[in-house]
């Protein structure tokens, strides 16, 4: 059977150990820049995509309207250019909304200080 001065030291020992765990974890300080990170690398797919998907319906319809029409490379040239207008139109929006939300965070942070 168990000691229960073993049990008392083993008990002490995982104490110790999880505050040296603690203490070299550093807190919490961590977590925001890592949110922070994903957030923006979010942000970053979230533009690039919808460049990616203004330019791929722009594709689309621009080659089905040529087999329709037999006007080969013409009006898909024409709906590629007007999917990247629209792709751009779409990030820089995106791109206003993210700015705004950075500046309402901010503005909050001030208030509070």
């Amino acid at each position: 059977m168990s000691d229960p001065t073993e049990t008392d030291d083993h008990a002490a020992r995982m104490a110790a150990l999880d505050e040296k765990i603690a203490a070299l974890k550093g807190g919490e300080e961590r977590r925001p820049h890592q949110d922070e990170h994903y957030s923006q690398a979010q942000m970053a797919w979230r533009m690039v995509i919808e460049l990616v998907a203004g330019l791929g319906i722009g594709f689309g319809i621009g080659y089905g309207l040529d087999a329709v029409f037999g006007t080969t490379p013409w009006l898909m040239i024409v709906f590629i250019l007007f999917g990247l207008a629209a792709g751009v139109k779409t990030m820089m929006r995106s791109a206003e909304e993210i700015q705004k939300d950075q500046l309402a965070k901010q503005a909050g942070e001030m208030k509070e200080d």
